[in-house]
């Protein structure tokens, strides 16, 4: 609950989200029990587990407890512990039994042989539960298996006498979803009184959104757990206790409930969930974790003989910089003989299929890096498919492991300006967008825009995933061979919490250049908080821009100019604090009049009929005035600069005056320029 909380204080829009989502879940809850669904009476739903084992003593922990600690949670959660019968008979009728179970996963993320339980030897003497370091192999941790497949299990010592700790259902970062228990709270661990495997148990709960059983109200009895058939209790039990207990908040027998899993009861006391509590989990599990439930990581591999895989294509990218390029794949052995030949087939689109024989010693598992012969495509998007076939001249006997495929895009670099006010296709020619997590990215949207009818969003508002990192990249512009460039958009953003609250963490807008067809960037532009807002008051909703809570930005990128094609990638790194827009983005270059350039200081037109401009390349630093004499010297017209030269362009109306010749006096600090000119 801690972490639950400074997750809220952190992201109050996930707040916003889980009060929802709560209202939801009830709606949800009196249906099925309106149905008379409140009952154990579907099939079970096995989960695959897999228990990632993070010590720097890996002889602390053995097979051998893991499996007593799964065969724990299965009694557990199906009512089948030993314990049950010591349930008091003024609780009985509310002993709930539920239909998940769990399994050790007998497959990898790879589809290779597993056993449910990994071990990583760390160099970390412990974990802190507030950090999540040991869900990160950066940082001494094990990555997490496909949370979306597997329920991750971490099994590590934690500091400060922690016992254990869980994810609630999209609580943040989905690579972190699970639950870390310590290895004490094993069964045989030496954690006295919580030894028995019941810390996994209650811990799951919390990953099936229960809460605890006090309401974590600190004995006000103002809290609630959510659940109905569960007696209001003012406090955690800490002590095992015998009879009817009662307290403050449920003062009358049959008391508090002290023997719920989700109390803080030692381990030889906690006994049962009830018919409620099942049913709230059985119904964020329908819908929260429903892939567990669909995940085959329970189902041993069935080797074949022949049988040939395409892990992934790993080149081209997502963008190609030249027409031609080299397919590359990754091969992998999935039979149990001796890989030695395949036939690797590739096609671009609906064209022509490329024939490739492949020769080697491949075991079983072992994979190997193809490159193919080169191909070459037309401007567009285009859609690559690598699939093998006759592995060691045979039928493969797993054709469904054969074949990937990969769209990609290639276009010439666009001559500027480019324009894009997002009005009509959605992705515009040329333009693409990197969604690195796969969650929601940037989207057209008819909710609100700067001109015409449409702009691009992203909803931070909605996405708990802080950190997801959102590129809207434009088409490779060619701006070589001009004498200036410039990046103009129009911009909206808000934030739910006050912008100028200190210590956040923001919704963050870069605007990045690429000089190598978005193989590296540089940051042109990078704003949050108070300075990209364009609403200075925090808002609570899904922020939609009114007409005038739009801002014009503008970038000068001339010192890219030398480097020829340029790609701007529009970069959004989610804070889950609330939308941004983008629109009338425009990349522009300003060529100079070659006369000018090779004169720096020109007045045109000249002979003139009365309209003259003055012109200076390059910007004119130091000018002080700029005036125009007739041939007597008489000063006829002029205009003073003070302060700081805002343009390099200066017109006179020569009209009212005579014809003849006129002198144009540029008056710098340290020097003065002069021009003759007629007026006819």
């Amino acid at each position: 609950m801690e972490l639950l909380n400074t997750r809220f204080l952190k992201q109050p829009g996930l707040k916003l989200m889980f009060d929802q989502r709560e209202s939801q879940l009830k709606e949800l809850i009196r249906l099925r029990i309106a149905q008379g669904k409140n009952f154990k009476t579907n099939a079970d739903i096995t989960i695959p587990v897999v228990f990632h084992v993070v010590m720097n003593r890996q002889s602390f922990v053995t097979d051998a407890q893991i499996q007593a600690q799964l065969d724990t949670i299965n009694k557990d959660y199906a009512g089948l512990n030993a314990g049950a019968a010591r349930i008091p008979s003024y609780f009985r009728a509310l002993f709930g039994q539920s239909r998940i179970r769990f399994c050790l996963a007998q497959r990898t993320p790879a589809d290779q042989p597993a056993t449910g339980i990994v071990r990583y030897t760390t160099t970390r003497n412990t974990f802190d539960y507030t950090t999540n370091l040991v869900k990160h192999a950066e940082t001494g941790g094990a990555d997490a298996w496909d949370p979306d497949q597997y329920l991750n299990i971490w099994i590590c010592d934690l500091a400060s006498s922690t016992l254990g700790y869980a994810t609630f259902p999209d609580d943040g970062v989905p690579a972190e979803q699970g639950v870390v228990i310590d290895y004490a709270s094993l069964p045989e661990g030496a954690a006295a009184s919580y030894n028995q495997g019941k810390t996994l148990t209650h811990e799951l709960g919390h990953y099936f959104n229960l809460y605890h059983i006090w309401g974590d109200d600190n004995g006000s009895c103002s809290g609630t757990d959510q659940v109905d058939d569960t007696p209001n209790q003012a406090n955690s039990s800490s002590a095992c206790r015998t009879g009817v207990v009662t307290d403050n908040c449920t003062p009358t027998s049959p008391g508090i409930m002290y023997q719920n899993f989700m109390d803080y009861t030692p381990d030889n006391c906690l006994l049962m969930f009830t018919v409620q509590q099942v049913l709230r989990m059985e119904s964020a599990f329908s819908q929260y974790r429903s892939s567990l439930g669909q995940s085959d990581r329970c189902t041993p591999i069935n080797l074949k003989s022949k049988d040939a895989s395409i892990r992934s294509i790993t080149q081209p990218d997502q963008r190609l910089c030249e027409p031609a390029f080299t397919p590359r794949i990754t091969l992998v052995n999935r039979g149990s003989e001796t890989l030695s030949s395949v036939q690797v087939h590739a096609v671009i689109d609906d064209g022509t299929v490329y024939n490739y024989n492949w020769t080697g010693s491949l075991a079983t598992y072992a994979e190997a890096t193809l490159s193919l012969s080169e191909l070459s495509v037309g401007e567009g998007i285009h859609v690559l498919s690598v699939y093998t076939s006759n592995p060691n001249g045979a039928a493969d006997e797993d054709p469904t492991n054969d074949a990937e495929s990969l769209s990609f895009l290639y276009y010439e670099p666009f001559q500027p300006p480019v324009t894009e006010s997002f009005e009509s296709l959605f992705m515009p020619k040329g333009w693409d967008i990197v969604n690195e997590d796969g969650g929601s990215t940037w989207e057209k949207t008819a909710a609100a825009a700067r001109t015409g009818s449409s702009s691009v969003r992203i909803s931070n508002f909605n996405n708990d995933t802080v950190g997801a990192r959102d590129y809207l990249r434009t088409p490779t512009v060619n701006i070589a061979g001009t004498d200036s460039a410039f990046v103009s958009f129009q911009v909206a953003a808000a934030t739910y919490t006050n912008p100028s609250a200190q210590g956040n963490v923001w919704d963050t807008l870069s605007v990045l250049i690429s000089t190598d067809c978005g193989q590296t960037y540089t940051t042109l532009y990078k704003k949050w908080g108070s300075e990209l807002v364009t609403r200075n008051a925090a808002t609570r909703t899904a922020f939609t821009p009114a007409a005038s809570e739009w801002r014009q930005e503008r970038i000068n990128i001339s010192e890219y100019i030398g480097q020829g094609e340029v790609l701007i990638a529009f970069l959004n790194t989610n804070g889950n604090e609330n939308d941004v827009y983008l629109d009338d983005i425009n990349i522009r270059t300003v060529t100079v009049n070659p006369n000018l350039k090779e004169a720096g200081f020109l007045v045109t037109p000249n002979p003139t009929g009365g309209l003259v401009s003055v012109q200076f390349y390059p910007h004119p630093a130091n000018l002080k005035a700029v005036s125009v004499y007739n041939s007597a010297g008489k000063k006829v017209a002029g205009k003073l600069v003070e302060g700081e030269v805002g343009t390099n362009i200066y017109n006179f109306n020569l009209t009212p005056f005579a014809a003849g010749l006129y002198i144009i006096q540029a008056e710098f600090t340290d020097r003065v320029l002069t021009k003759k000119i007629v007026k006819y």
